[in-house]
């Protein structure tokens, strides 16, 4: 018999944005929805409705929307959303302009750095006035290989904002596992750190990138991103240039953003390569906008100035996931190593430390600090932790006992389940509901 194992106190399920957005949704279309199983069931048998709600709760900035929802609905593939709608990705990720932060990084327990929403704005202003000068047009690729580190959210915006298509690589792949993703969608611009840290050391990228240079004959421009030194010698790479010297000719200037159809191409994610070389998958700007919106804004209750983390790399669907929480007004907090060097205590120090409100991690994770014999609870204060994640696989019913014996009795905590294939969720939790082991 399953257990309940927390149920939210009354105030949360009040000031809950799922709690909101169903009064919206009340006012909007004059229905009743008692409660969230009402809401659900409405969603399914309202879909347009429903999108339109969330698209004017979530405040997505576009140049206009347009007055048809769905095209061919009973087209699978074929259905259209919003086909008459204007909008840019990145515009909806930099709308704050203000000295909170924006990202907070820690690259294990070596470097530490903050850039705020300013910083932020004026960095990808530069960039993509990069880009745009080497002749980068919509539609074009760029790719990134690259730790989980705020130029790559940076380089990211800077692309999207232009309408031109961002795939990234975790700088852990091997020389093989990148020309197989990025040789089939021929990248102009590629941005690779020199380096990068896991477990206390410093691991060299120069090599690699020497070899994967000559098999990516499309790529213009090599941005070369410091992180573990900060003058690497290039000599051995061709067209390759550093951050800096790229930005250095262009001021801030506001962002030319490119408004684009609803279905314009964002991302290229890849399957797993393990029937032959991974295939591609294409994902839209305002598909992916609209579904991230709903799961950080209802599913995980963010809020503007929440301070978001997932432990992920950039080979996983996950940073893409997270990256859209800026388009709820959140901080990102970043990381990148290994989540248990020097000690499985560290990310439970950064929660501590830049006041964590979503803590998210794979159930491998956690069940990993049960066996280490590490209690948070006892160690840590995790005052401002308000919702744990956990993904990548199922969680134990164990692991749901050990979260709120040993980590946090007051805590949502969702195991959520998601896809590649559709850059989201297909399971997620819900803040006004119990949880039940």
């Amino acid at each position: 018999m399953s257990k309940m194992l927390w149920q939210p106190a009354e105030e949360r399920v009040q000031q809950a944005n799922m709690t909101a957005f169903r009064q919206a949704v009340e006012r909007d279309w004059g229905v009743i929805l008692s409660d969230y199983p009402a809401l659900y069931q409405w969603s399914v048998d309202e879909p347009e409705r429903f999108w339109i709600s969330l698209w004017n709760f979530a405040d997505v900035i576009a140049q206009g929307r347009g007055e048809r929802v769905l095209e061919n609905p009973q087209q699978m593939p074929g259905a259209r959303w919003f086909p008459e709608a204007r909008l840019n990705f990145a515009q909806n990720l930099l709308r704050r302009r203000d000295n909170g932060d924006a990202l907070v990084f820690w690259g294990e327990e070596r470097i530490k750095r903050r850039i705020s929403h300013r910083q932020l704005y004026e960095q990808v202003s530069r960039l993509a006035q990069a880009l745009r000068a080497q002749g980068v047009r919509p539609g074009d690729r760029v790719a990134g290989y690259l730790p989980n580190m705020p130029e790559t959210v940076i380089a990211m915006l800077a692309t999207t904002s232009l309408g031109a298509v961002w795939s990234s690589c975790s700088p852990d792949f091997g020389v093989r596992g990148v020309v197989d993703r990025f040789g089939q969608i021929e990248p102009r611009v590629l941005f690779a750190a020199e380096g990068y840290y896991y477990n206390g050391k410093a691991h060299d990228a120069l090599a690699k990138l020497e070899e994967i240079q000559k098999e990516l004959p499309t790529v213009e421009k090599l941005v070369i991103v410091p992180y573990t030194r900060n003058k690497p010698d290039l000599a051995g790479l061709e067209r390759a240039v550093m951050l800096e010297d790229y930005l250095a000719p262009f001021p801030v200037e506001e962002i030319g953003f490119e408004q684009l159809p609803f279905d314009h191409p964002l991302y290229i994610m890849f399957s797993s390569g393990t029937t032959g070389v991974p295939k591609c998958i294409v994902h839209s700007a305002g598909g992916a906008l609209l579904q991230h919106l709903k799961e950080h804004i209802l599913h995980t209750d963010v809020k503007p100035d929440d301070r978001v983390f997932y432990f992920t790399t950039c080979g996983w669907m996950m940073w893409n996931w997270l990256v859209s929480a800026l388009a709820a007004q959140a901080t990102l907090l970043l990381y990148d190593g290994s989540p248990f060097y020097p000690g499985g205590h560290i990310l439970f120090d950064y929660a501590d430390a830049e006041k964590m409100t979503v803590l998210g991690t794979s159930a491998k994770f956690i069940d990993a600090v049960a066996k280490s014999d590490l209690r948070p609870r006892q160690s840590h204060q995790l005052a401002t932790v308000r919702t744990i994640l956990s993904t990548g696989s199922p969680l134990a019913p164990e692991s749901f006992d050990f979260v709120y014996r040993d980590i946090k009795p007051d805590v949502q905590l969702s195991s959520i389940s998601g896809g590649t294939d559709i850059i989201s969720c297909f399971a997620l939790g819900n803040p006004v509901l119990p949880v039940w082991r």
